[in-house]
């Protein structure tokens, strides 16, 4: 039975949700972290904080990167030195392991780069009575404010709009597959907290309706950095440098063309080309008709 365009994206959605043994995976893995940080002599450790797409349920099966808050005690150094500490004590551990700081994370592949973890030194700025905020490091140097619980909240609550039940991390997900299966150069978490603030005005959701306008919004703003929704932290940006921005944006283009191809073939009646567009925006990765 050939499949319509929404049932493709049901299947699409279903194949991109991680694995248990993708999920079993990552608790081992957390522990022997955890303790490799722990029992470093170089700094002290207050507590850890996951954050990112597998905890906020916006993973990408085979491509789900596992996003780890240290917060660190003691007296603030340099976000450079911070990062250094970590990467320390991570390879200490791991002597065979890739180990290497990408700011503003020090990244451990494990599984022969398979399991991806992205390790964010971080120290406490507010309160223990206030929402939890921290100083990060920079995409370039230096520090900035992040407030991960917050931005969780943020996305959701929006996700648990009348309407849109789900949507709002949907769209996160396709526009994460998106970016994985194209190597484009954008922050997962760019592209989850702009999902999130697409869906705050919409009151329904369709996958190949609303990713359309999604891309297209993107194409639109042209990746504009993006202020704290929550009120609590620094603007992020969608990309690191100007260089990845440029083929960012470049790639940005073609798939916002692709998926509204997709769309006019869908309402013209056209359901196999539209198939073949989505192919072609995913990356070939798409599910067959």
């Amino acid at each position: 039975m050939a499949l319509t365009v929404s049932q493709g994206f049901d299947l699409f959605l279903e194949r991109l949700t991680p694995l248990q043994s993708e999920r079993d995976a990552k608790a081992r893995h957390r522990l022997r972290v955890e303790t490799s940080l722990k029992g470093s002599t170089r700094f002290g450790v207050q507590r850890f904080r996951e954050t990112g797409s597998f905890a906020h349920g916006t993973g990408i099966r085979n491509h789900c990167d596992v996003d780890l808050l240290v917060s660190m005690g003691g007296s603030q150094p340099t976000s450079e030195t911070a990062l250094s500490w970590v990467k320390e004590a991570l390879k200490a551990s791991f002597p065979t392991t890739a180990v290497e700081i990408r700011r503003p994370t020090v990244v451990v592949r494990f599984a022969g780069g398979t399991e991806q973890w992205e390790i964010l030194p971080g120290f406490r700025t507010s309160s223990q009575s206030e929402t939890p905020i921290y100083d990060i490091p920079g995409p370039a140097s230096g520090w900035m404010s992040s407030a991960p619980t917050a931005h969780l909240d943020y996305v959701n609550g929006i996700n648990q709009q009348a309407g849109v039940l789900g949507g709002t991390k949907k769209l996160a997900r396709l526009a994460k597959a998106w970016k994985y299966y194209n190597q484009v150069p954008i922050s997962s978490f760019y592209l989850e907290m702009r999902a999130a603030q697409y869906m705050a005005v919409q009151t329904s959701f369709r996958a190949a309706t609303y990713l359309c306008g999604y891309l297209e919004w993107l194409n639109k703003i042209e990746l504009a950095e993006m202020n704290d929704p929550m009120g609590k932290a620094s603007r992020f940006s969608a990309c690191s440098s100007v260089a990845t921005r440029e083929t960012a944006l470049s790639k940005l283009h073609t798939a916002a063309t692709r998926a509204r191809k997709a769309i006019t073939a869908e309402q013209s009646g056209s359901t196999q080309l539209a198939f073949d567009y989505l192919d072609l925006l995913f990356g070939h990765q798409f599910p067959k008709r």
